[in-house]
């Protein structure tokens, strides 16, 4: 279904003399589409559009069966529509640039549709850089964070705990370790089949029940693999905040004996 998507997509377009471009980005590149797969779409423009709703939508509807769309704010990318088909039920975003606008990007799309070679030509004249993590910028945060979630844990805000639990997960802890493994630092994305067995256990144990006890050992070995993780990626330039750490860390013993009665 996806592959008729796209087809009729780049039919609804080659005709719109406004369409410069049609490429596909996220799994289409790496080949890894499966029935669960989304579908990542960048179309170009010769004219600015991305600023007018009414002409994003005008696009989306031309390619299928829309039942909810929405612009992408909440992800910083307000140029992205977010959309939701039906007759196949799909997730399809549209991020919609015009070739001035297109001067950095993470990725290399797949071409599949566009005039005069105009976006072939773009990307051989740009490189794709994915962002990596700041390690001085997690060091810095790092303890802050533990200090904020042992505040909560002593006052009984345990869903706050478990939140923030889940925050650090996805900021530091789940790039760090995809790097490690080899991966770019894509989060969370298919931990499951791109990281060592050893690593996704440890990964696993920073996952916590609605238990006191189990949120204080998910915060431990938050702790315990963030150590392990900075020793092995983090070089000399970073500097550690080392009396932050003793603190909290004695902070933090003090609240789990308070809070677990030991």
């Amino acid at each position: 279904m996806h592959n008729q998507f796209v087809e009729n997509a780049v039919e609804q377009v080659m005709e719109d003399e406004n369409v410069l471009g049609l490429a596909l980005a996220g799994s289409w590149i790496t080949n890894e589409i499966d029935e669960f797969s989304d579908v990542d779409i960048i179309l170009f423009t010769k004219k600015k559009i991305s600023n007018d709703k009414s002409q994003l939508l005008y696009y989306a509807q031309r390619f299928g069966k829309v039942i909810s769309a929405f612009t992408g704010e909440h992800v910083g990318e307000p140029r992205v529509l977010i959309c939701l088909y039906d007759e196949p039920l799909l997730h399809v975003d549209i991020k919609f640039l015009t070739p001035e606008e297109y001067t950095l990007r993470v990725e290399t799309p797949v071409v599949v549709f566009e005039r005069n070679k105009i976006i072939t030509k773009l990307l051989q004249t740009s490189k794709a850089n994915w962002p990596y993590p700041d390690y001085q910028w997690i060091e810095d945060r790092f303890w802050t964070w533990v200090h904020y979630a042992t505040l909560k844990l002593g006052r009984g805000e345990d869903f706050e705990a478990l939140d923030f639990l889940s925050y650090v997960r996805t900021t530091v802890l789940a790039p760090l370790v995809q790097i490690k493994n080899g991966n770019l630092p894509r989060g969370l994305r298919k931990v499951e089949t791109k990281l060592s067995k050893e690593d996704l256990e440890a990964l696993k144990s920073t996952v916590a029940s609605y238990s006191v006890p189990s949120l204080f050992a998910a915060l431990d070995n938050c702790i315990v693999l963030y150590r392990s993780l900075r020793q092995l990626l983090f070089t000399g330039a970073v500097q550690l905040r080392q009396q932050a750490e003793e603190k909290v860390i004695d902070y933090l013993n003090d609240v789990k004996r308070k809070r677990l009665g030991q």
